[in-house]
């Protein structure tokens, strides 16, 4: 948990800071003017329960969307194979820079999902993958398309799965 966290911080760019303090700002000033209209309780508990909602929620929602906007990039998926004499799995896939800069690095991501017929086991699983391997790419150019491959091992399930891929780049 702790590499986690100290692996985010260390990916923290510049904008994020700025959104970061932002959020902050904001928060610190619904509450003050919340503070400032205590008299008008109905209000002040409306902007002292938005100004919470801003701090947990903004920090999250701004930071996936502000990557989506600045690091845009398609990935998809070529073929996948599952090996016959040895326990792995073989995923060949492409990705493409459609940012207006070059990305640094883009750590792409396989995960191996478990699959039921119950729509919401489903969706549970992604949540828990079998089985997850990364690649690095570095240096990809705007515009440029580069392929990948991932092997992902041991791999040895028998039950149904399917293969989930997705991409973080700067």
């Amino acid at each position: 948990m702790k590499g986690t966290i100290t692996a985010f911080i260390n990916d923290l760019i510049k904008y994020d800071y700025i959104l970061f303090g932002s959020v902050f700002f904001l928060f610190i000033l619904m509450l003050i003017l919340a503070l400032v209209l205590r008299k008008k309780s109905g209000l002040s508990a409306f902007l002292a329960l938005l100004s919470f909602a801003i701090l947990f929620v903004g920090p999250t929602l701004g930071y996936i969307k502000m990557h989506e906007f600045l690091f845009p990039h398609t990935i998809k998926i070529l073929s996948q194979k599952k090996l016959n004499f040895t326990p792995a799995i073989v995923v060949t896939g492409e990705v493409k820079n459609e940012a207006k800069k070059d990305f640094k690095i883009c750590k792409i991501t396989a995960s191996v999902l478990r699959q039921s017929k119950n729509k919401i086991k489903t969706y549970i699983y992604q949540y828990k993958p079998l089985k997850k391997m990364s690649i690095i790419e570095e240096n990809i150019q705007k515009g440029e398309t580069r392929s990948f491959k991932i092997i992902i091992e041991p791999f040895t399930s028998s039950r149904e799965y399917n293969i989930s891929i997705k991409a973080d780049c700067q």
